[in-house]
């Protein structure tokens, strides 16, 4: 087994590190303190082709994997963006993958080249208020009408909503108990974000505040038929082709978080200076960011394993639930010690490490639950009885 990195890794880390350095601490405590969303990163991205990483080749993309745009999204979240920046552009990488496998190459090239280009945001329209990590129970109903559908209802956390075009947007299309199974009946729409009849109300937010998330409210809203992705009812199986990619690019963005913050300690311990020493000789300060370290470089490999398994086909979803799962804790361990190396000045906006342990929550609430994880390993891995 090979676990180095290819040549082609290596290039694209270089090059996207490279694009990235064009944007300082400074910037994204701006974009973060302003609640701004990171446009100048975003177009940036876009320019230089990075929107289409796993994009098919014929409408612009690069056509490649998982593994490589782990490669590029963890570059980005080291680069001291954190989640503002991996999360303003990693929808293009995961979210319309329906579309790429189910979707007619009408769709794709209608859909996709806007995305590419970076003349179109996306967002997406999952979870709702009283269903959370429970898809089947989703309520936001699209009834059939002639030539389309009319739907209502209200999803949570509808990240980039004040920014976006386009929705991909899940819906029942059956009610849950008129169906042989919980997971039937539900419908996927790739729709537009008309905010005449879609309100997005933004939520305040402990970090991450350059990415706005919402609450979206849908009230008789006519989406055509042509706007639905593949068959009516095959929504939810069309939702897990995005969803392992999901987990394994939240945790390696962790991972860079966490090795930007280690690396803002690791400096601050060679230059500070107290009893006449640098605080990074004293081995109080040195062992926990070492141990940091090993934590964050394990997981990133965890992460690398998963991507080539689903990139080859393989079943992975053990692997993506398990990187993710580590690579969160990691880089939410890896944070607090960076705050608590920098002592006081940790607390303070000036050193960037408070801005990246705010984030750094974010990955081990979001897109799964460390608990819904375990269930997950519990029942599929160890093969114990189901807990929900």
């Amino acid at each position: 087994m090979d676990i180095n990195l290819t040549d082609l890794h290596k290039e694209i880390d270089e090059s996207v590190r490279k694009i990235c350095a064009e944007f300082t601490d400074d910037y994204w405590m701006e974009c973060d303190e302003e609640a701004r969303f990171p446009e100048e990163f975003y177009s940036a991205m876009a320019k230089s082709g990075w929107l289409g990483i796993t994009m098919p080749e014929e409408l612009g993309g690069a056509g490649l994997g998982v593994t490589e745009a782990a490669i590029m999204m963890h570059a980005v979240a080291a680069s001291g963006g954190g989640q503002s920046a991996a999360s303003s552009i990693h929808i293009n990488l995961f979210g319309p993958h329906a579309i790429v496998v189910h979707g007619s190459e009408e769709q794709k090239k209608r859909w996709l080249v806007p995305l590419i280009k970076g003349e179109q945001k996306a967002c997406f329209g999952v979870t709702e208020p009283d269903a959370g990590l429970d898809t089947t129970s989703i309520k936001t109903f699209a009834r059939k009408v002639e030539g389309g559908y009319i739907v209502n209802g209200r999803k949570m956390w509808t990240s980039t909503g004040q920014e976006a075009h386009k929705i991909v947007l899940l819906t029942r299309t059956t009610p849950k108990e008129d169906c042989k199974r919980p997971t039937d009946g539900m419908t996927l729409f790739y729709a537009d974000l008309d905010r005449t009849k879609i309100e997005v109300r933004r939520i305040k937010k402990l970090g991450r505040n350059a990415v706005d998330s919402n609450a979206t409210y849908i009230d008789d809203y006519f989406i055509p038929d042509c706007d639905r992705i593949g068959e009516e009812g095959k929504g939810f199986y069309y939702l897990l082709d995005s969803l392992n990619p999901e987990r394994i690019l939240v945790g390696i963005e962790a991972i860079g978080i966490g090795r930007s913050a280690l690396d803002k300690a690791a400096k601050y311990a060679q230059e500070r200076v107290v009893f006449g020493r640098p605080i990074g000789q004293n081995q109080g300060i040195q062992h926990p960011l070492a141990e940091a370290w090993t934590y964050l470089e394990s997981a990133y490999w965890m992460c690398l394993r998963a991507a080539d398994l689903y990139d080859k086909g393989q079943p992975c979803a053990a692997e993506a639930n398990a990187a993710k799962f580590l690579s969160a804790r990691a880089a939410f361990d890896t944070c607090t010690k960076a705050v608590l190396t920098h002592g006081g000045m940790g607390y303070a906006r000036e050193y960037h490490v408070e801005r990246l342990l705010r984030e750094s929550v974010l990955p081990r609430i979001a897109p799964v639950t460390e608990q819904m994880i375990l269930s997950y390993i519990g029942e599929k891995v160890l093969g114990m009885p189901k807990s929900y």
